[in-house]
């Protein structure tokens, strides 16, 4: 199954340094970022508990 970064919807098969992870709030939902997203600190957010994260 295709991996997609929560924030920029890229596939993280194609971008370096990309992590999975569970939101740190609810721990309900695998949260997937990209190397770049991450990079840039770009905002995420839990689609189940609304937590916000860089």
């Amino acid at each position: 199954m295709k991996k997609e970064c929560i924030s920029c919807k890229v596939d993280i098969s194609a971008v370096n340094n990309s992590v999975i992870f569970d939101c740190p709030s609810c721990g309900k939902v695998e949260i997937v970022r990209c190397g770049k997203c991450r990079g840039l600190s770009t905002d995420y957010r839990c689609p189940n508990c609304d937590f916000v994260g860089p």
